[in-house]
């Protein structure tokens, strides 16, 4: 057999009878699969590793604890025989040969009739790896292809229409390295990009010359409001055949206005998906060296946006509530109202000498922090020039690391 390639083909086991020889490390590995495939599984074997017994436990696969007995695969499409006994595999190699039946040997490739590859799958695609007698080798091209897909540095390109569709990506906080990998290839896949300005920018720059890019702050508002032109933008593009994206800082769903937008499409009968983003209210304090919880200092963490003032008779916060909770408060949006709602606060009974972190454009070369407590916090934001966008991290979690680590 090893003068010739092996001849690949992709087997469709649902509903078929696999029988499984062995229940250790190999079947914990190959066993996934299988029942991903549909396929009817009986497993043999006298003993089981905890994550194959939980297999069975949960109905996944039949599990008969014994040893191999002739007559066995009677009935089967694919035996798979991992077993340490190489008396029993070779028994029972020669009857999946002597019943036509593809088997695949973990102790003796060159016995087998049959190889496992390398596989790996991205959105649809599975990508299987065949060299021969060199699995990580194998591995190594297989893992280069599936992530080439997903990050979208390999091009494949649909050649079937999908109709009307748009993406609402979460960009995540600045770095361009924390987008999904969802998120990449779908900016790799469109023809259209609107992007707010809190998008991760240098992933734009990674676009092919064909796609449009629209900045979302230049979009012409006319007579709409600007997320009323922004919601007609989507909807135009998508209309005309082209694969939309909407990259978009942190999550789509958190003081982003993804849900507006989703609403939008889907009264213009535009599927929408929505694909969710690292949201700069936790990754953000991360890169600053702050756990927004840590045992036994905050078990809790809110997330609120400080745009609006908290004697704004349009604000929905109810702060003398937030003040009186004893974990990480995490604002957002609240550099030019923070010194007010520090004073609220501290009104409403938060500890005036409470810490304070401010992180200017966390996760990108330019972060820097800049720490305060209540009472000192307006007064520093303005000392120190600090701008949007930032995160303000109030609790006894910004204090855990030493000063020079910050």
């Amino acid at each position: 057999m090893s003068e010739h390639f092996a001849y690949p083909v992709g087997l469709r086991l649902s509903g078929r009878r696999v029988v499984v020889l062995g229940a250790g490390q190999v079947a914990q590995r190959r066993l996934p699969a299988l029942i991903a495939a549909g396929a009817d599984i009986l497993l043999i074997s006298p003993s089981a590793t905890a994550s194959v017994e939980a297999m069975a436990e949960a109905g996944e696969v039949r599990w008969e604890r014994r040893r191999y007995r002739e007559g066995d695969f009677e009935g089967a499409w694919y035996v798979l025989i991992t077993t340490d006994d190489p008396e029993a595999n070779a028994t029972a190699s020669a009857e999946a040969e002597a019943r036509r039946i593809w088997c695949v040997r973990s102790d003796d490739a060159e016995a087998a009739s049959a190889w496992t590859p390398a596989t790996g799958r991205s959105e649809g695609v599975t990508v299987a790896v065949l060299t021969g007698q060199d699995p990580r080798r194998s591995a190594a091209v297989r893992d280069a292809v599936v992530e080439g897909l997903r990050d979208g540095t390999l091009a494949a390109p649909r050649h079937r229409s999908r109709g009307p569709r748009v993406a609402l990506v979460g960009g995540g906080p600045g770095d361009p390295d924390l987008i999904t990998v969802r998120g990449r290839r779908l900016l790799a896949e469109a023809d259209v990009v609107v992007a707010d300005r809190l998008g991760p920018r240098d992933l734009l720059d990674e676009l092919p010359p064909h796609v449009e890019v629209i900045d979302a702050a230049k979009i012409p508002y006319g007579r709409f409001m600007a997320q009323e032109a922004i919601n007609n933008a989507l909807i135009e593009h998508a209309k005309a055949g082209k694969s939309v994206v909407r990259l978009k800082g942190g999550d789509p769903f958190v003081f982003g206005r993804g849900m507006e937008e989703a609403e939008a499409l889907a009264e213009a009968g535009i599927p929408c998906t929505v694909v969710p983003g690292i949201s700069s209210s936790i990754s953000v304090p991360g890169a600053a060296g702050i756990p927004v919880t840590h045992r036994g200092v905050a078990h809790e963490f809110t997330v609120v946006s400080g745009h609006v003032a908290p004697d704004d008779p349009s604000s929905l916060v109810d702060w003398a509530a937030l003040a009186r909770l004893r974990g990480t408060l995490v604002l957002l949006m609240a550099v030019e109202k923070i010194g007010a709602i520090a004073a609220t606060l501290v009104a409403h009974g938060r500890a005036a000498d409470t810490p304070v972190a401010v992180v200017q454009e966390g996760t990108t070369p330019a972060q820097r922090r800049v720490d305060a407590t209540l009472a000192t916090v307006g007064e520093k934001v303005a000392a120190e020039g600090v701008r949007p966008p930032a995160v303000v991290v109030i609790g006894d979690v910004v204090a855990l690391l030493p000063r020079d680590h910050r």
